[in-house]
């Protein structure tokens, strides 16, 4: 593509060349002012983008005032008294450049800067000869086609930035479509993981629970019998008992995972709901020293939502950003522990409704990963199901909602929820 461009340019410039080299062969020949003139109109010519690109405030006023005076000084060395020259048209090259790179008005004041130029040449002309009323008419008509050509090219050139205006627009809207229509079919995707991976987690939790309840049963039973007897044994049926409790909550988690949402929604301040959320965590933490920073947009509406599910949400965002947060304090990062919880009006995909942030200073998540993190199973924690997330998600889609983690955190991890006003 570039190759293609830079031939075009050479192209236009050897055309230029060409009819600079017609005029220098056209009378008066042997003129040596006029070659030199055209070689400086050549050579500017040439030039002029560069200029332009480098002074793009000063650069349009040089080259137009440079075509002027470099045309005024042709017509004077070609012509008697400059206003009888036929080289007059190349004043035609200032009102178009004019034409170029200003609106309509500053193309006609350039425009009457160029007729006052060719005008001048009368001052010198009228101490010799009189003005007929014929030759009055023949210079009335060659100023008011340099406003006539001025006017018509600034016109075309105007139309055509609308048009680029136009196109770039719509090239924007076709782009941002584009994302929307990206992002679209990876929440299908997801969707569709998510019903599939959960029908068959639905499956293996009821296969699993039945037995486990035997063994806890069973288990519970030793406990009882040997707690006298035998401590030992004692002892490890007791192992048994809680490590059945734990594979117990396992299952609920996947149930949780795999049961379908039943709504039951009604208006809500969702500022509430994240607060109780807050307090929650907190409870479960409370040595951790984090700073909390609440920003919240005032007069915010309420929205159709799910109390439990949502504050379920906010709970498990919370948790991981405080756990994300002591970990990277205790791996010996010094930077001060904040939490960032923001809500704020948003229109998502013509849906009105609120977006919920949640940031931390923790490590963050790496590129990557950022794709992952919503997967079900998916977990960095040693002691983690990699469901969390993943219900979080499932949560949000039955909202008609979305969630997404922030590319553009400078620390940490910024996770943005959008819940509408009606999911429906």
């Amino acid at each position: 593509m570039l190759d293609r461009k830079r031939s075009a340019v050479d192209w236009i410039d050897a055309v230029w060349l060409l009819f600079i080299a017609g005029l220098a062969f056209l009378p008066p020949i042997n003129e040596v002012h006029k070659q030199l003139i055209l070689i400086a109109f050549a050579l500017f010519q040439l030039f002029e983008g560069k200029l332009v690109a480098r002074l793009p405030h000063e650069g349009p006023t040089i080259s137009v005032g440079i075509k002027i005076v470099l045309a005024t000084l042709l017509l004077d060395h070609t012509g008697e008294m400059g206003i009888n020259s036929p080289y007059y048209p190349i004043y035609y090259l200032p009102v178009i450049t004019a034409a170029i790179y200003y609106g309509p008005i500053g193309t006609l004041l350039w425009s009457s800067v160029a007729s006052l130029a060719y005008c001048s040449f009368l001052i010198s002309a009228l101490e010799e000869y009189e003005l007929t009323p014929e030759a009055e008419g023949l210079l009335a008509l060659r100023i008011l086609f340099f406003f006539l050509v001025a006017i018509l090219v600034n016109r075309f050139v105007v139309e055509n930035r609308r048009q680029v205006a136009r196109y770039q627009a719509l090239s924007q809207t076709l782009e941002e479509t584009n994302r929307q229509l990206q992002r679209a079919e990876a929440d299908a995707r997801r969707s569709e993981r998510l019903a599939a991976l959960g029908q068959m987690s639905a499956g293996l939790a009821h296969e699993i629970r039945n037995p486990l309840g035997v063994i806890k049963g069973s288990a519970e039973m030793l406990v009882q019998k040997l707690k006298d007897a035998k401590p030992l044994e004692s002892e490890l049926a007791g192992y048994i008992f809680s490590e059945v409790n734990r594979l117990n909550a396992l299952v609920a988690r996947f149930l949780d995972f795999a049961r379908p949402s039943n709504l039951e929604l009604r208006p809500l301040q969702i500022a509430n709901v994240l607060d109780r959320a807050l307090d929650s965590v907190q409870a479960q933490s409370p040595e951790s020293k984090v700073r909390i920073e609440r920003h919240y947009a005032p007069g915010l509406p309420n929205i159709q939502v799910d109390e439990q599910l949502c504050e379920s949400v906010f709970v498990n965002l919370i948790h991981n950003a405080y756990q994300a947060m002591e970990a990277a304090h205790a791996a010996g990062e010094t930077r001060e522990r904040v939490l960032r919880l923001g809500i704020a009006p948003e229109s998502s995909s013509g849906r009105a409704g609120l977006v919920i942030t949640v940031e931390d200073t923790g490590p963050g998540v790496p590129a990557e990963l950022r794709e992952q993190i919503f997967n079900p199973f998916y977990t960095s924690k040693k002691d983690g199901v990699g469901l969390g997330l993943a219900i979080v998600a499932k949560i949000v889609d039955g909202h008609r909602g979305w969630i997404k983690l922030d590319d553009h955190s400078p620390h940490g991890a910024r996770f943005r929820v959008f819940l509408p006003s009606s999911p429906a």
